[in-house]
């Protein structure tokens, strides 16, 4: 009997593989399209204008998991097949328009930010639907687009070519998670130190549970774009540097928010490898970083805290995982609408905590859960989060994705981790 059932779920696992590739196989080649787009507004109103669709040599993603299960992100685009009206290929993500939106600037101006959807290519044509995230929580279509795969519009000029080192990883990038690490502020003569930082900060990140346990399962590559001028921009000190991908601290004048809105040079260069995620990894010794859920994630090469912030922003950027602080500097004002589940896994508002981590709880934690002596260590729903010292709730008094004192993740936010990562290789 026992022979039979670990048969039949052999058979069982062999079919959905199989059901994924031939999905795959029906509906795309093995590259990527990639779409090019301005996001417009200002705190109440977007528009979007399209900028330019081309083709790309290498396609990282998964062949098996190609529509979202998870619902992260502000914002989601979808593929749909022209001719049957089936979902083919959905992909949630977060964008620096959307945040700049709730800062104090956004009520005084109109800005357009530059955006860049990846998707594998498709053998026919299909419907591209962009949807962002409203206040109620609700997602609705903000733009469509229909795309002829035989257009001859669509640019397939090959990428720039920049040398790149495959610093890790032999897997094949269906069934793994591809990184590209990005130099920034690294000149010609530094190439070297970028290599050998790449590694040392992708290191880092394979050191934190559970990345640790899937570090056979990742791809690392480092592309050597050169800058002109060694470093990064900090206005507040009058401090700028011509570099490839533009970034900046003061973001949003934050000082430590160490970002950049180049969001084509980033593609353009990562386009070089097939990738997943893209991490730029900046040629300075500051503190700072930043992450965006499936758009980038960044940080200094050289700070002390530099183990810490890596994973902390590569949290954000590949998993989704929200800011549990609710004490520190930020430039959002009212970033959640406490009356709405958050979409982030390791923040909850209560509404609709069930969904969250609620079957991890113990049945001696209460709920809420004082933020005491007693309940260190332990998984709770302490108020706090979100940049909120009030009406959200994270799961620990203390995570990565609090403070720079953890350096690991709570078990919420490792779990959530996790499922990104088997999602990504195609479990």
């Amino acid at each position: 009997m026992a022979t039979k059932s670990i048969v039949f779920i052999i058979l069982i696992t062999l079919s959905r593989v199989c059901c994924g590739q031939s999905g795959f196989e029906k509906y795309f080649e093995d590259k990527s399209l990639r779409i090019d787009y301005m996001m417009a507004g200002d705190f109440d109103s977007q528009a979007v204008f399209f900028k330019d669709i081309k083709e790309e040599p290498f396609w990282g993603g998964s062949t098996s998991n190609l529509v979202d299960r998870f619902g992260y992100g502000n914002y989601c685009f979808e593929l749909y097949d022209l001719k049957s009206g089936e979902l083919i290929y959905s992909k949630g993500f977060n964008s620096l328009f959307q945040e700049w939106q709730s800062t104090a600037e956004a009520k005084e101006i109109k800005k357009a930010f530059y955006q860049v959807n990846v998707m594998p290519y498709p053998k026919n044509s299909v419907r591209f639907v962009l949807k962002s995230r409203k206040w109620d929580g609700n997602r609705e279509k903000i733009w469509e687009y229909t795309i002829d795969p035989t257009n001859y519009f669509i640019t397939e000029e090959k990428p720039q070519a920049i040398p790149f080192t495959k610093i890790m990883g032999e897997g094949d990038p269906a069934t793994s998670v591809d990184i590209a690490f990005i130099a920034e502020g690294y000149t010609a003569k530094e190439m070297d130190k970028f290599k050998a930082d790449a590694k040392r900060v992708a290191g880092y990140l394979l050191d934190v549970p559970p990345f640790d346990r899937y570090a056979d399962r990742f791809n690392i590559y480092a592309i050597e774009s050169v800058s002109e001028e060694s470093g990064t921009d900090i206005p507040g000190e009058n401090i700028y540097r011509n570099t490839v991908v533009n970034t900046t601290f003061y973001t949003f004048d934050v000082d430590r928010y160490l970002t950049t809105f180049d969001i084509k040079s980033l593609h353009d260069i990562s386009a070089n490898v097939p990738y997943d995620q893209i991490f730029v990894l900046i040629n300075t010794d500051k503190y700072g970083g930043g992450g965006f859920y499936n758009y980038y994630s960044s940080c200094s090469a050289d700070n002390a805290l530099s183990y810490e912030v890596s994973s902390h922003e590569f949290g954000h950027g590949f998993a989704g995982l929200a800011d549990e602080y609710y004490s520190s500097e930020v430039a959002y004002d009212g970033y959640y609408n406490l009356e709405v589940e958050p979409w982030e896994p390791n923040i909850t508002t209560l509404v609709h905590f069930h969904e969250k981590w609620e079957n991890m709880l113990s049945d001696t934690v209460p709920v809420p859960t004082p933020r005491s002596k007693k309940y260190e260590g332990k998984i709770g729903v302490f108020e706090g989060g979100g940049y909120s010292a009030k009406g959200i709730y994270s799961p620990a008094q203390d995570c990565k994705m609090k403070s720079n004192r953890m350096k690991h993740f709570c078990h919420v936010c490792e779990k959530a981790v996790e499922e990104v990562i088997r999602f990504t290789i195609g479990e």
